[in-house]
């Protein structure tokens, strides 16, 4: 580590040079441009960055025309870094300190951060924002001084890149880069949403509607907290295999029931409905139909998918009155950064929460094209992509 800090302080205070992949126009190949990213101001860092990972975040705007999707950006927000520098009123975090950047930002101060009842930070609220965190700029220019977007507040798809110091997280230098990396966005959602957000009890029974990266890790962490029988719905029936790897009992094909509602069919197989149900494809007509198969009296609806903007959920106030279930949201799985990936990464060391199989593929920058690829034909759960290898 002595000679990557000294590596790392000849740069300290100056401008890198430094390749990037830049997302020019909706849904087009990223270019890998050589990029200028500035020192970090006040309370930032940055961060040089050992690999990062594909989340469908990322797709989503890649191929965002309006706004939140602008262009030219540079995306990404799963990685695993180096602390290269800091700027002014930095304290908890040095030169060479490993991390990783989370999208949710966490002060430890606010009335917020400091509850145990919430994770979202009232002085630095989440945004799907173009810019740094406190000051609205950039500090990403290309060779001609064109401005470029950041992402998440991480854009990790960068050989370096500037985070705010709420949201960076240190981490235990025991664990690889290339599962590091999977604690900054979604395996960390949906354990998390299983573990923290709904408490899903032992013995208990759970339905995943997507069984995606996210919603398999929610059938990890369900698997982790002694759920009896996890439920897979998806309509991908290749999905179904792999689910078995990560603890889920039972795969139903929705494509397969003709008209007749998923959520009947789910209520006639759990004899009155599930314990808990998550939603974690990101469409109001599947959060009202896990609404309609968890159990009455008891029964959580946990929605962890994200809708596009100014989605809409209908529900009957008869039956939110009589039926006594209880809906709820799960952003990074209701964890706190800073305090509760710790707490995940303890249990990957004591080998109870396993990543290895989250990994699919793993890449050079040079082709994180390829890693688009993979995703979006569903070849892949997360691919890791190696700056230098």
């Amino acid at each position: 580590m002595a000679a990557t800090q000294a590596e790392l302080s000849k740069t300290a205070g100056k401008p890198i040079h430094c390749r990037a992949a830049v997302a020019r126009k909706a849904g087009e190949p990223l270019v890998i441009e050589e990029v200028i990213v500035a020192p970090p101001k006040s309370c930032e860092v940055r961060i040089k960055i050992i690999c990062t990972s594909l989340c469908h975040s990322d797709v989503t705007f890649w191929k965002l025309k309006d706004f939140p999707g602008c262009f030219p950006r540079i995306l990404g927000h799963e990685a695993f870094g180096i602390v290269e520098s800091v700027g002014e009123n930095v304290q908890e975090l040095e030169e060479g300190d490993p991390v990783i950047p989370i999208f949710l930002p966490d002060c430890t101060e606010c009335t917020d951060c400091t509850s145990k009842k919430s994770n979202s930070c009232s002085q630095f609220q989440f945004k799907v924002s173009p810019w740094m965190l406190r000051d609205g700029t950039s500090r990403f220019t290309t060779v001609d001084g064109e401005t470029l977007y950041h992402f998440l507040f991480v854009s990790s798809f960068a050989e370096y890149t500037v985070v705010d110091i709420a949201n960076v997280t240190k981490i235990d230098p025991r664990v690889p880069p290339n599962r590091a990396c999977l604690f900054s966005c979604g395996v960390s959602t949906g354990v998390g949403a299983a573990l923290k957000t709904a408490s899903v009890e032992q013995g208990s029974t759970v339905v995943i509607f997507g069984l995606g990266g996210i919603g398999l890790a929610v059938a990890e962490g369900a698997r982790i907290c002694g759920a009896s029988r996890i439920i897979g719905i998806d309509i991908n029936t290749d999905k179904f295999e792999i689910g078995k790897q990560f603890g889920a009992t039972d795969f139903v094909n929705s494509n397969s029931y003709g008209d007749k509602p998923i959520s009947q069919v789910i209520n006639e197989m759990t004899n009155g409905g599930a314990d808990y149900c998550f939603e974690c494809v990101g469409m109001g007509t599947l959060v009202q139909e896990a609404y309609a198969c968890c159990r009455k009296g008891w029964g959580k609806t946990i929605v962890v998918g994200v809708d596009k903007p100014g989605a809409m959920l209908t529900f009957k106030s008869f039956d939110i009155l009589h039926l006594g279930k209880t809906i709820m949201g799960s952003l990074f799985g209701g964890l706190k950064p800073k305090s509760d990936i710790p707490l995940l990464v303890k249990r990957y060391l004591d080998k109870e929460l396993e990543l290895d199989k989250f990994v699919t593929h793993e890449v050079s920058f040079q082709d994180i094209n390829k890693a688009f690829d993979l995703l979006v034909e569903g070849k892949s759960l997360r691919c890791v992509i190696w700056m230098d290898k």
